[in-house]
């Protein structure tokens, strides 16, 4: 019975027909009137009309549409009476909002017809999200849905799981009995479509509860575990689908809930991959499920018999499903669209080995898979041999370590492919090498060039335009990561071969060829001088004939290639060809018309490598160049709440968009224009680098509308470390122009810095986090001494104070997180970047304190002491992170506020004491650089310590690995305190002779630059004193000399010192040079011939 009168329902009615009429006009009329007279004067008729209507209406089609509307619109942003913005519904009077649910609860209830019961489900559900995400009571819900659950109509059984599962939040708060029961019903249910919609309310619920909640509920895995068989036997690969999907969803979040009957489900997924009869869909997400095991508790994996022979079986079986019905690769050679089996099983296969290789590493996947890979290469049958070459570049960066060691023997089986005579299994040959470049970089350079490049080489001149391309497309990767020497003497035959690509009919092969010719200029550097002269005048016919749409990426490329051999030759060997390139870059830029041409994002880069050949000379075209950089540079997010399903489907279809649900809707981001404005301030760092003062009349501008709102441009974290790279570069530029003390640059520093420490206190992603850090402190760097007030300083503390309570919260979780762990699990590498991204937060942070003690010195001690009580538990900590963390800024307190931080004796003291026999090298070396600093900057309070610590110095040089690569800097700054602590506490030393003496064996210092000009200007001074600590080992110190030099860690003022004062000794002393340097390497005695003969 309704409520309203009939007119309302005959206007409502009249409504719907012209939301749904296929006229545009009628529609946006009815738009406009629902949005005007409806929803803006009328919101409760409506919705109480809408949910009517689902009752009322004779026709199934108006029920539905009246259920789908009633659903968007009660969602609308509305203000409601307090002021504050809600939902539409929540914004009515109690009494209408109660009077509207129960009749929606009726219809959902009574509703006789599925699909119109299923859209009153998805309105239920989103009235129920919006009570639970503003605390709203809906009381009568809970029971309708578990009375529903229990219907004798299985379809209404299931509609009230798909509610649960849309919206879990109604159901988190019961106690676990009821829940469990409820779903224990659900999976037991004698229809399989119930059973299903059970499995995904489950996994919806169980992600949305907290972690100690979830394991109240493991138990109910066996029963969701016994769904699965039923549905494979009946062979229906649909509903298998979505109980797999449910399932990876509950593997993710808790992968060890499994574990009783981990086996069972290997086995069971192994035979759905195996089943060719259940179609692709079914069989990948099988693979996919064990694939999320292995991301997510790879320990589990590697126990399991099972789990690692039988994976890498499928997966290499999967991957010989390719090119069906085209043995002799006809077509796929004539295809131009090379992702056209991006989903196909073969490149599931691919993928799932990759992310096997990554997770469970080389040790569990190289013998299952190097038990297959030598007889798939000697097969008759060309997918075999393919499937074993891609198998080899998906686990070559999960299995590095372990195959770095046999690399020899892994290309022996690939290189022989590159000769194969099939064109796939030659094309999965250049695959292979072009990733194995790319995982093995370096060594498969340096060792294995000439065996490489004479195998692939050839390969440019294969009959087939794909292979031609993909070949070219592995040398790209191969010289990315090679010297120029190594690439010298094959750059004739390989750049012959390149420009033959030049000529080939397939645009696709001129555009790679293009790109492998500008990374071999950008290796090559100089020695692509020689082709200079035969390749510019191509790539500028290129660029000067008018073409068509088709030939836009053509061109780009041709850019590209030019822009990139003017970096590697230089403006002199250019020439005249300079400018000419830069004003045909110009008259390109003005033909772009279009936003689609690939041209224009090319542009910014060539504009930014010319800026840099050119350098100043670059000045008078930046008057083109900038007004189109800042207006990317610029761009705002485009963002659209999406509320209608083709909206989003339309949306999904496209690309450069993501899509973020929030609150019962989608907001879609358009991510192609973020990446853009990335790039963009990109560049602009480099122009500011490269031009600097040339650069100030762009700086104001920028920072104001571009640089400092990047730093809080959240939609885009890249924009926001590049942003935090821009303001430092800017002013940069502005201090060179105006000078250092100049009223401008104080003015744009008032600006800057209130920003700036804005960003740390609002910063939410950890990595970005310590970016704004090293953003603040290159800052303070460029302005200089005194650059903070007391206002600046206390604001740094207070956001410094939240950046560390949040970081030891974090600790503690992971802490918590790893006593949950198996024994002889490893930490999640979700975990370790976690704890990596912290360590740079800490280092930048460390870096931030010592800038503004370098700026401020004692003016930022009361600051700097409120935040003692994180320092006095960090230099206890069992976490070598934190301890060094502490150490280095007391070290800083040390250097930059000289007496006065022996005020803080009690607390920096027994930490460096400490420190210098911690089992963490980095903590050594900043214990002992700390004791070098109080001996040299201390003054008196410090001597006595400074001078009772020599023995554990001396402890510090002594160790048994005191010079491998982890312990040299500990042991070479250790050096280095010793020596200040001789020179400026000398008169606390007792013995102070025969410790000078002994120090001379702790040199030489060949690796810290910054430790070295101490000690040496020490040992300067004890030769130029006549001292015996010298005089007695003149030998040995010409040595520790000549290794300084030859490491060149010993250089300017210091070394022309300490070579005077050398030459002088062994003069005094009568050294035998030539015995003396018998020790020497080759370079070494080049070196001391070079200053002492």
């Amino acid at each position: 019975m309704s409520v309203l009168p009939a007119e309302v329902h005959t206007a409502l009615a009249g409504l719907l027909q012209g939301l749904q009429s296929p006229d545009n006009v009628q529609r946006t009329n009815a738009e406009q009137q629902l949005n005007e007279e409806w929803v803006a004067q009328r919101p409760e008729v409506l919705l109480m009309g809408l949910s009517e209507q689902i009752e009322l209406a004779q026709d199934t089609s108006t029920r539905t549409f009246a259920a789908v509307i009633f659903r968007r619109q009660s969602s609308k942003p509305r203000k409601a009476a307090s002021g504050q913005t809600a939902d539409l519904f929540l914004t009515l009077q109690d009494a209408e909002r109660e009077a509207i649910r129960a009749k929606l609860l009726s219809c959902l209830a009574n509703e006789t017809d599925n699909s119109v019961r299923s859209k009153v489900g998805d309105a239920v559900a989103e009235l129920a999200r919006q009570h639970t995400d503003e605390g709203f009571v809906w009381p009568e819900l809970l029971g309708a849905l578990f009375q529903a659950s229990q219907s004798q109509d299985p379809h209404q059984r299931e509609n009230a799981f798909r509610i649960f599962s849309t919206t879990p939040q109604i159901i988190e708060k019961q106690h676990e009995d009821v829940v469990v029961t409820a779903f224990k019903g659900g999976f037991a249910d004698s229809e399989t479509s119930v059973r299903i919609a059970a499995v995904e309310a489950f996994a919806s619920f169980f992600r949305s509860i907290t972690k100690k909640t979830q394991s109240k509920y493991y138990t109910l895995i066996p029963e969701i575990l016994n769904i699965l068989p039923p549905i494979k036997d009946s062979g229906d690969a649909e509903l298998l689908t979505k109980a797999l999907i449910s399932l990876i969803d509950l593997a993710e979040v808790a992968p060890k809930m499994f574990k009783p009957l981990f086996n069972s489900l290997v086995q069971f997924s192994i035979s759905v991959i195996q089943d060719k009869e259940l179609g692709e869909t079914a069989r990948q997400n099988a693979l996919e499920l064990m694939a999320t095991f292995a991301d997510n508790a790879p320990q589990m994996c590697r126990k399991d018999p099972n789990f690692t022979n039988d994976m890498v079986t499928q997966c290499l079986s999967l991957m010989t499903d390719v090119g069906a019905d085209d043995d002799d690769a006809e077509e796929w050679n004539i295809s131009e669209d090379h992702d056209e089996e991006s989903d196909s099983n073969h490149v599931a296969g691919e993928q799932t080995m990759d992310r096997l290789a990554n997770k469970l590493g080389g040790q569990a996947i190289l013998p299952p898979t190097f038990n297959w890979l030598p007889r798939m290469m000697t097969s008759s049958a060309w997918r075999d041999r393919h499937a074993a070459l891609m198998a080899i570049s998906a686990i070559s960066e999960g299995c590095r370590e372990l195959m770095v060691g046999e690399l020899d023997k892994v290309l022996d089986l690939v290189l022989p492919a590159l000769r194969d005579p099939h064109p796939r299994v030659r094309w999965a040959g250049c695959n292979a090498v072009g990733q194995m470049s790319t995982d093995f970089a370096g060594t498969m350079q340096e060792k294995y060039h000439q065996v490489v490049l004479p195998s692939i080489i050839p390969v440019l001149e294969s009959a087939e335009p794909r292979v031609q391309a993909h070949a070219a497309a592995a040398l790209v990767n191969f010289c990315e990561e090679a010297e120029k020497n190594i690439l010298e003497p094959y750059l004739d035959e390989l750049l012959n071969r390149l420009l033959m690509l030049l000529q080939s009919p397939k645009r696709f092969v001129q555009e790679q060829a293009l790109s492998t010719i500008a990374t071999v200029a950008d290796s090559a550097e100089a020695a692509f001088s020689k082709y200079y002269d035969t390749l510019m005048p191509l790539l500028f016919n290129v660029l000067q004939e008018e073409q068509s749409k088709e030939y836009r990426l053509l061109r780009a490329k041709a850019m590209e290639c030019a822009t990139l051999i003017a970096l590697a030759v230089g403006k002199e060997r250019m020439g005249q060809d300079a400018l000419n390139l830069v004003q045909l870059l110009g008259r390109i830029q003005n033909s772009v018309s279009d936003s689609d041409d690939p041209q224009a994002s090319y542009l910014l880069h060539c504009w930014g490598r010319m800026c840099r050949v050119l350098g100043r000379e670059f000045v008078p075209f930046l008057a083109g160049v900038i007004p189109p950089l800042t207006e990317l540079a610029g761009a705002k997010a485009d963002i659209q709440l999406l509320d209608d399903e083709d909206q989003v489907a339309q949306i999904q279809d496209e690309e450069g968009w993501e899509l973020v649900p929030l609150k019962g809707k989608v907001i879609g981001i358009k991510t192609s224009i973020l990446d853009d404005k990335h790039m963009a301030i990109e560049l602009i760092v480099i122009y500011a680098q490269v031009l600097e003062d040339a650069f100030e009349p762009y700086v104001n501008d920028i920072m104001e509308k571009i640089a400092l709102p990047g730093l809080a441009f959240f939609f885009h974290d890249p924009v926001r470390v590049a942003s935090a790279k821009c303001v430092p570069a800017l002013l940069n530029a502005y201090k060179k122009a105006h000078g250092p003390e100049s009223a401008q640059l104080g003015q744009l520093w008032s600006r800057t810095v209130e920003r700036v420490l804005e960003v740390l206190s609002t910063e939410p992603a950890i990595d970005t986090l310590a970016e704004m850090y090293q953003c603040f402190y290159e800052c303070l760097e460029c302005i200089g001494r005194n650059c903070l007030t007391t206002a600046h300083m206390a604001t740094f503390i207070e956001s410094a104070r939240g950046v560390l309570q949040d970081y030891q919260e974090r600790v503690k979780e992971r802490l918590e997180e790893q006593a949950e762990n198996d024994d002889g699990e490893e930490a999640s590498e979700e975990m370790l970047f976690a704890i990596e991204d912290d360590q740079n937060l800490l280092s930048d942070m460390n870096k931030a304190f010592h800038t503004i003690f370098k700026s401020m010195g004692t003016a930022f001690l009361p600051h700097w002491e409120l935040l003692m009580d994180f320092y006095t538990m960090a230099v206890a900590n069992k976490d070598p992170t934190q301890r060094q963390w502490a150490i280095c800024i007391f070290d800083d307190v040390l250097e930059f506020c000289g007496p006065e931080s022996w005020k803080y004796n009690e607390q920096i003291m027994q930490p460096l004491i400490d420190g210098m026999q911690d089992d963490v090298p980095a903590n050594r070396q900043a214990a002992v650089y700390g004791v070098g600093v109080a001996a040299h900057k201390g003054g008196e309070a410090w001597s006595e310590f400074a001078a009772a610590s020599l023995p554990t110095l001396f402890q510090v040089v002594q160790r048994p690995n005191a010079r491998g690569d982890d312990d040299v800097f500990a042991t070479e700054n250790a050096s280095a305190a010793i020596a200040k602590i001789l020179h400026y506490n000398a008169a606390k030393v007792q013995n102070w002779q025969e410790i000078a003496t002994a120090w001379v064996d702790t040199l030489p210092i060949t690796n810290d630059e910054e430790a070295t000009p101490y000690a040496y200007a020490f040992l300067a001074q004890l030769i130029e004193q006549q001292n015996q600590a010298v005089f007695s080992q003149p030998g040995k110190v010409f040595t520790f000399v000549v290794q300084a030099l030859e490491a060149e860690t010993l250089q300017g003022q210091t070394a022309t010192r300490v070579v005077s004062s050398v030459k002088a000794l062994i003069q005094a002393t009568n050294t035998n040079l030539a015995q003396a340097a018998a020790t020497l390497t080759t370079d070494q005695q080049r070196t001391a011939q070079a200053y002492f003969s």
